[in-house]
């Protein structure tokens, strides 16, 4: 039998409770003494096994309530090989960066313990992992755990939310009471989709602008997914709504190459032209975002259409130019 075998026949023999004797576990297991040490050895130290030796009956057995440092003691499921050992250290040092606020640590830390004990990786090795493996946010803004705590558990019992939330487009500061729908993670930043009670309707909330947040005891009224997905979901990025238009925006040759391989939109359609330029449509509801993306490509970019769009981007340019110019 394969070392997985070997570690759920000794568990098997042990949970009953009884000291076992070496020689019955080797019989059970059957492979040599210094392979049935090894697997002894590496059950305590790397699997947190609290397996001690009973000298009165000559046997043994697990200690209940002895665990080492890093976890309970658990077979797990799945055994994975030190190349998925090193993969899933990477995930979570990927986790952590990527983490706004430090949400998940508590969460992650355990499972990187139980990593490291089943690599057998000192921190020396670890570290190189977070050295060698480098995560740059950008445009990552902070928020309070405590209130998006507070929301997440709200969303998950199904409670309404008292919020005072700072509208950063007009700098207006409002409560509202709200039925969190779903929590979205955009671009670096948290977002709330809920049922506003003041507004009557669905609105989007960036979670680091709320002030204050209370959960109440109140149920929360529910939208059909179905709903919120259309409502929400058609338009470009964060902005989205019911009404959408499509925006059409011509890429020069040189920036094709890179805008051919993103994805804008998961509704887009896009082509690339004889002399080498890239025409990329877009759905969009409302256009905030969507000029901002398309100023950052300068000269590269120009939208065709629809007039609107035109009319807003070169209104942004002219603004921009009488304010530096």
């Amino acid at each position: 039998m394969d070392r997985t075998e070997r570690f759920y026949k000794i568990n098997q023999l042990l949970e009953h409770g009884r000291p076992v004797a070496f020689t019955t576990m080797l019989e059970a297991c059957e492979v040599s003494r210094a392979t049935l040490q090894r697997d002894l050895e590496y059950l305590r130290t790397r699997l947190n096994a609290p397996i001690v030796y009973d000298r009165e009956h000559n046997g043994y057995r697990l200690e209940h309530g002895n665990t080492q440092v890093g976890g309970q003691y658990e077979l797990p499921g799945l055994w994975f090989s030190s190349q998925e050992i090193h993969a899933l250290l990477t995930m979570q040092h990927l986790l952590a960066n990527l983490d706004p606020g430090g949400l998940l640590a508590q969460h992650i830390e355990p499972l990187k313990l139980r990593l490291n004990t089943l690599l057998g990786a000192t921190d020396d090795e670890v570290d190189d992992i977070r050295r060698r493996v480098l995560v740059v946010g950008t445009g990552k803004r902070a928020l309070k755990i405590a209130h998006f705590e507070r929301v997440g558990s709200a969303l998950l019992r199904r409670k309404r939310l008292q919020i005072r939330y700072y509208a950063r487009g007009n700098g207006e500061v409002s409560e509202r009471e709200v039925s969190p729908q779903r929590l979205v993670h955009y671009r670096e930043n948290w977002y709330l989709d809920a049922w506003c009670h003041l507004r009557n309707d669905l609105r989007n909330f960036a979670v680091d602008s709320i002030l204050e947040v209370d959960v109440l005891e109140r149920r929360a009224r529910e939208v059909a997914r179905r709903t919120v997905e259309t409502l929400l979901n058609p338009g470009y990025g964060i902005f989205a709504g019911a009404t959408v238009g499509v925006a059409e925006l011509l890429f020069t040759p040189e920036r094709a190459r890179w805008v051919g391989s993103e994805n804008w939109h998961p509704r887009q359609s896009s082509e690339f032209r004889p002399d080498g330029s890239f025409l990329l449509r877009v759905p969009y509801a409302d256009d905030r975002e969507l000029i901002m993306d398309i100023l950052k490509y300068g000269a590269d970019c120009e939208v065709l259409g629809p007039p609107a769009l035109r009319c807003a981007v070169r209104k942004a340019l002219r603004d921009a130019a009488a304010r530096y110019g």
